[in-house]
């Protein structure tokens, strides 16, 4: 099965599939003219062979083309890049996560408490992305605050003029207890009853919500847009997107397995966001193998058109994901 670039379509990229049937996506080169062996290099980096026709069986009707991707980068497909937070006052690590990733980001997410661990607060770091030019959306979670607290994160946010909020439950604890007090669809009927005046703008605080691989209870079509749980499957993405309905804008998570100890890890501490051993079996032989499952499945998340764009999250590989990203683009 192959995808071709069609003339005269949006942005020139609209791919299609030659095998019928075919619930596997396999990304290649086919161009209408022939591609010659510089055009397979981006920027001197690597031989032909390794950047184009390579195709790895991931098992579960999954495949990884690790050749040629299409463009990723447009004004209607957004990439929102999730940073690492910062750990210590010290927000170097953040800026200069910004700085390389401004160039294929829309926007970037701010975790709160990412991980159970404490951060800075995501409002601030957000308000700094702000001062730097970027678009920042600040997550907040219901398990470290009670409701005055999430009010004075509400009104904090509004002084420093950071209107974009992602509202999640929370992970586990490092250390301390979950608050009990506040729920996610408490905190969003509670931002939705918030003084339109007080959060600075005329249209009051944007709102997006999580969802996982399930039907959408009818409390989150209150929020402005959905983060997908990330997973490794793009036909079961695309499957679920055409079950839902929702009027906001959805964005698929898409995240970098950077190696084999964090993808057990994360496979061990999060059951739902569990690593097929294929995904393993390819970082075990190539540790660039997560940076090239990434790139692909964000074009063919592209590809499809069922989705606004996607929620990245590069962890510590940002680097090479922006250079790939802005390469391609």
């Amino acid at each position: 099965m192959l995808w071709w670039r069609s003339p005269g379509r949006r942005n020139g990229a609209l791919w299609r599939r030659t095998t019928a049937g075919s619930q596997h996506l396999v990304l290649a080169d086919v161009s209408h003219e022939p591609v010659s062996a510089d055009r397979r290099r981006c920027r001197g980096r690597g031989p032909a062979s390794r950047r184009f026709g390579d195709v790895h069986e991931l098992g579960n009707g999954v495949r990884l083309g690790t050749g040629f991707y299409p463009q990723v980068m447009s004004v209607e497909f957004e990439v929102i890049c999730e940073v690492e937070p910062a750990t210590r006052s010290d927000l170097m690590h953040v800026r200069h996560q910004i700085g390389v990733l401004s160039k294929v980001a829309t926007a970037f997410l701010i975790p709160d408490n990412h991980l159970g661990r404490a951060t800075v607060s995501s409002v601030a770091v957000a308000h700094e992305v702000s001062q730097m030019g970027g678009r920042a959306i600040a997550c907040l979670n219901a398990r470290d605050r009670n409701l005055l607290g999430f009010r004075r994160d509400l009104l904090t946010a509004a002084a420093y003029g950071v209107d974009d909020f992602l509202f999640v439950y929370g992970d586990r604890p490092a250390s301390g207890f979950r608050s009990g007090d506040l729920t996610v669809r408490g905190m969003l009927r509670e931002a939705r009853s918030f003084p339109v005046g007080l959060s600075g703008t005329t249209r009051g605080f944007r709102v997006a919500v999580t969802s996982g691989l399930a039907p959408l209870p009818t409390w989150k079509h209150d929020a402005d847009a959905l983060f997908v749980q990330v997973g490794f499957s793009v036909p079961k993405l695309l499957d679920w997107r055409t079950s839902v309905e929702f009027r906001g804008s959805v964005f698929a998570g898409v995240m970098v397995v950077p190696s084999v100890a964090m993808a057990r890890k994360l496979s061990a501490d999060v059951p739902q966001l569990q690593v097929p051993e294929d995904v393993i079996a390819l970082i075990e032989q190539d540790p660039d193998a997560g940076v090239e499952l990434a790139c692909s499945m964000i074009a063919e998340i592209r590809a499809s058109g069922l989705f606004d764009g996607v929620h990245l999250i590069p962890v510590s590989r940002y680097r090479e994901v922006a250079s790939r990203l802005e390469c391609e683009a």
